[in-house]
């Protein structure tokens, strides 16, 4: 007789160890099937994000900020060193360490929360009157078995995969794409990364910052096409200052390797041929859920043709009690995005009336200076047709972030020109990640610009420039 669980979450990512504690808080049997093996070949929880994504991408990236500022900085403040070189190895090893801390902490979750880690790979088999029937192979207690559990209820999270490009063979040595990037011995003195989204510019600036001469290949138009166009141009510019050198409107061609690095052919956005040659490159062009091998057709269930699994608004499939949350469904490809698939699942299943608020979904790219935004682009309110007012303020009025010495950037704020209904807040500057949360607070509660205007701020603080943009929206900022 296989084993029996309220709840079976495939994938221990963001979002389904998320799941499954959260269901297992709420008094329910669970059970996570998670198959990811770091380089040793152990079996680890946390998935892409934890391993090979979100946590030792921002360790590299503060480490490489600690030495530009150690290389470059420190003068502006008086203080001289010489001689400042870098480890990458033992670089690596805090990055390495941080990962381990974290994944060794998911496990010690479910050891608290009473859920069964279920190692190996899931896969639908068929449904019966007890429930779904999963099989997991690959890694029972004897180091090769598998065994067929029973869910009442399945929540597929299982995550997505960097996006390859025909032609381009990823070895993670010469040509890497997220996980390859991340693991460098050296850092190569020239790089090529293709695509100028989160990823390639995050890891583009560790690698520059840590003494690679980065030369990025955009195809589309627009760079930060997605950003409110006032955050794009401000960070070009700052790129553009820092040594990223970053081309748009391009087509990439053939991409040939040998001995003494990489050399990718390329149409740039005026029509001309370019060659540029590189030590390493790194493939950088988006990510593709993770739907393939899953059986969904043994429960009658299908990706569609962009291989997502089509949910509700409540992250529910068209078979009963299987739901799917996270990169697998449609949406932005957000950690924290499914973390809150997984919380309102787990409720869902056990009757309650959770809510996802979409447009309130936060995002952050962590370069230096950092981007964030919440809500709508002013672009998207224009083509809406809907009348706004904006307000903006630059770091360089404001006493913290010239203590700091990060004066770059500033916050801009969107209201409705009639209600002052907060419609879009966007920032670049220091910890912008940290200063987007206000933004969430005030959108999710439907705030106007003039509730954050009246809001005491502490002083001196970063935060301040928050409230200074939304008394500017009325024009009425004071330190301006």
């Amino acid at each position: 007789m296989s084993k029996e669980f309220d709840v079976v979450v495939i994938g221990a990512g963001p979002g389904g160890y998320i799941a499954a504690i959260r269901a297992a808080q709420l008094g329910k049997t669970v059970a996570c099937i998670e198959k990811w093996k770091n380089p040793a070949g152990t079996l680890k929880l946390g998935g892409t994000c934890l391993n090979v994504g979100c946590i030792p991408s921002k360790a590299l990236l503060a480490s490489s900020e600690e030495f530009e500022n150690a290389s470059h900085h420190l003068a502006d403040h008086g203080i001289s060193v010489e001689n400042v070189s870098v480890d990458i190895s033992k670089m690596m090893g805090r990055k390495d360490g941080i990962v381990e801390k974290m994944t060794k902490g998911i496990e010690f979750l479910f050891r608290k929360n009473k859920i069964t880690w279920l190692k190996g790979h899931g896969k639908f088999t068929g449904k019966t009157d007890a429930g779904v029937q999963i099989e997991v192979s690959g890694e029972g207690e004897d180091g090769a078995s598998s065994e067929v559990v029973t869910a009442k209820n399945v929540i597929i999270a299982t995550g997505s995969k960097a996006r390859h490009l025909p032609g381009i063979p990823v070895d993670n040595k010469l040509i890497a794409d997220n996980e390859g990037a991340l693991s460098f011995d050296t850092a190569p003195k020239k790089l090529a990364v293709i695509g100028a989204g989160v990823i390639g510019l995050e890891l583009g600036s560790v690698w520059r910052r840590l003494g690679a001469d980065v030369t990025v290949l955009e195809a589309l138009p627009e760079f930060l096409g997605v950003a409110d166009q006032a955050l794009s141009k401000e960070a070009a510019k700052q790129f553009k200052k820092q040594g990223l050198d970053i081309h748009v409107g391009v087509k990439v061609g053939e991409v040939k390797t040998s001995a003494n690095g990489v050399t990718i052919a390329y149409t740039d956005k005026d029509g001309n041929a370019q060659t540029l040659e590189a030590d390493r490159l790194v493939v950088s062009v988006g990510r593709v859920p993770n739907t393939d091998n899953l059986g969904l057709e043994a429960i009658g269930l299908k990706a569609n043709e962009r291989g997502f699994i089509d949910v509700d608004d409540h992250c529910a499939t068209a078979v009963p009690n299987v739901y799917a949350i996270g990169d697998v469904v449609r949406g932005p490809m957000l950690a924290h995005k499914a973390e809150d698939e997984g919380v309102l699942v787990a409720e869902v299943i056990d009757g309650q009336k959770p809510h996802i608020d979409y447009n309130c979904i936060p995002w952050v790219i962590y370069t230096e200076p950092e981007i964030a935004w919440v809500g709508k682009t002013e672009q998207q309110l224009k083509a809406e047709g809907r009348e706004i007012k904006t307000g903006q303020f630059p770091f360089m009025a404001n006493g913290r972030a010239l203590g700091i010495n990060k004066a770059d950037g500033f916050v801009k704020m969107i209201a409705d020109a009639k209600t002052d209904e907060l419609l879009g807040v966007h920032i670049i500057s220091a910890d912008a990640s940290d200063l987007i949360a206000e933004a969430v607070v005030a959108m999710e509660f439907k705030a106007a610009s003039e509730d954050i205007g009246r809001i005491c701020h502490p002083h001196p603080s970063l935060s301040e420039v928050m409230r200074e943009a939304a008394l500017a929206v009325d024009k009425r900022a004071l330190n301006m």
